[in-house]
């Protein structure tokens, strides 16, 4: 019998592709779309990132340089879209890259991804403590102690979720797509009625916050040029719209995957873009003096929201944002945790036959859940790290889009002839080539100070990544299975689906 919700077309293209049907086929297209939506959450990075587009050149950094990259995400989207189609597996990005380009590349996007990944959830989880205290605590100044401790029981309450299996994550993430998108128009709404004016040419207009806030740290060091401010504004919706190929790595848990994968991924970034616009412009109308509110630094998002709404409904609403922070962690173990799985499925990580272990109870990768979520827990170890922890995470997976991108180009029309149901045509290479160039422009102004840092540990990863393939990988790594089944592969279909009570027969 099939997985319940299970399509046989799925199965089949699952089975071709070389791998078995162990996790729970249970998701549809929302559910796909919701987990991608509740990663990016814009009330995650958009209110805890605020302070990096805004204090670059003021209202323009939302106004103009929000769509701009709202716009370039879309490209990345869709062509990863069509890479999606053709290859629904919970490998996503790894999976492509070693389908398109070889072992090697396929090896290297996967470190990239995993590691964005779990630098992601480690950002998402201290932010959304740091967030919290400073909304219903702010005269309290937390410890490290304190702070890792608060993130080791978030992070693992997240694990405890995942564990118990897809179905019970689906139900949170599921609710989690509506509320996202509910709090965010009532705080788009609130801050928009709760203007002292409407100065709407704030939202272009160019001012230099750079140096701000001037006491401490500031965001950007003090420049005069502000194109390359504008750039460095680029951060804010770079930081926050990512993590969508989350929809791909629950490829194998989505019915009719082929499309809904695709579909997930596109709107899951184009409702994202639109809403965060939306909202953030409200917050920049709303300010009565933005030049104080760039002095705020990262507390500028909420400092708005307290300077102008009532202090009762601004915790309220702060309230509904640390649920959707909250939400937004589960969903991203989740993700990385198919990610391990995946990997560790095709030979990939130490120790992998027990990272790559299904619970036929849960239908679920329990020890790739645990494995992600300590280690986003040690990488908060040091607390003053966050900043380049959440600055190299963007960069990290910037870098795992870039690849099997660029690889698709160049295999298009050659050695990647069969594309899925979901399809760019003719418009597939120009946008891939838009979305190299942009990701590299990213990878780029990600690394700037003051987050060089970010820069030492990718360029240290890149290297050990260098060493440990040729010295190692490329004589014990064989990567997802390619061509035609052996009777050995199919053997052992059977027996992985038999071991999680899944027995259909696979199709040659």
């Amino acid at each position: 019998m099939s997985a319940p919700g299970a399509e046989p077309d799925d199965v089949r293209t699952l089975h071709k592709l070389g791998y078995a049907q162990e996790l729970a086929r249970v998701l549809g297209g929302f559910s796909n779309f919701a987990i991608s939506l509740s990663i990016i959450c814009i009330l995650a990075g958009g209110v805890t990132s605020f302070h990096v587009g805004f204090c670059s050149v003021g209202g323009a950094a939302i106004g103009i340089g929000w769509p701009l990259a709202g716009l370039f995400a879309l490209c990345v989207a869709a062509t990863m879209g069509q890479i999606a189609s053709a290859f629904p597996t919970a490998g996503g990005l790894y999976h492509w890259a070693a389908t398109l380009g070889g072992r090697g590349w396929g090896w290297a996007t996967a470190w990239f991804n995993l590691a964005g990944l779990v630098a992601v959830l480690a950002a998402i989880n201290v932010g959304t403590f740091r967030f919290v205290m400073g909304a219903f605590a702010p005269d309290v100044k937390p410890t490290a102690e304190l702070q890792f401790v608060a993130v080791a029981l978030i992070t693992a309450s997240h694990a405890v979720i995942n564990h118990l299996g897809i179905r019970v994550t689906r139900v949170l993430t599921d609710f989690s797509g509506y509320w996202i998108l509910f709090v965010a128009a009532v705080v788009t709404v609130a801050l928009v009625a709760a203007a002292p004016g409407y100065d709407f040419s704030r939202l272009w207009t160019f001012t230099n916050f750079s140096g701000l806030p001037g006491e401490g740290d500031p965001v950007w060091p003090r420049t005069e040029s502000l194109a390359w401010l504008f750039a460095l504004g680029l951060l804010l919706p770079a930081y926050t719209i990512t993590g969508f190929d989350a929809s791909a790595h629950v490829s194998e848990e989505t019915t009719d995957a082929a499309r809904n994968v695709p579909r997930g991924i596109v709107r899951s970034v184009w409702v994202s873009a639109l809403f965060g616009w939306l909202m953030l412009c409200a917050a920049v109308l709303a300010m009565r003096d933005p030049a104080a509110v760039a002095e705020k630094g990262d507390t500028a998002f909420v400092f708005t929201m307290a300077d102008v709404l009532p202090q009762w409904f601004a915790l309220v609403l702060c309230g509904g944002i640390g649920i959707a922070q909250y939400l937004c962690g589960l969903a991203t173990v989740t993700s990385a945790s198919r990610m391990a799985f995946a990997f560790a499925r095709d030979g990939g990580v130490p120790l992998s036959r027990w990272v790559r272990y299904v619970s036929p109870r849960f239908r679920t990768p329990p020890v790739a859940v645990w494995l992600v979520a300590t280690a986003a827990v040690l990488f908060t170890a040091y607390a003053e790290a966050y900043a380049t922890i959440a600055a190299a995470a963007a960069v990290l997976l910037y870098i795992s889009y870039v690849l099997p991108t660029a690889l698709g180009v160049r295999a298009y029309g050659r050695t990647w002839t069969q594309m899925g149901p979901w399809s760019l045509g003719r418009w597939f290479r120009p946008l891939a080539a838009v979305s190299v160039v942009g990701c590299i422009g990213l990878v780029v102004v990600g690394v700037q100070p003051p987050a060089e840092k970010a820069l030492y540990a990718v360029g240290a990863m890149s290297l050990a990544l260098l060493v440990g393939w040729f010295a190692v990988a490329r004589h014990t790594f064989p990567g997802p299975p390619q061509g035609l089944m052996s009777r050995e592969q199919l053997d052992a279909i059977v027996a992985a689906e038999t071991a999680v009570h899944e027995r259909e027969e696979p199709k040659a």
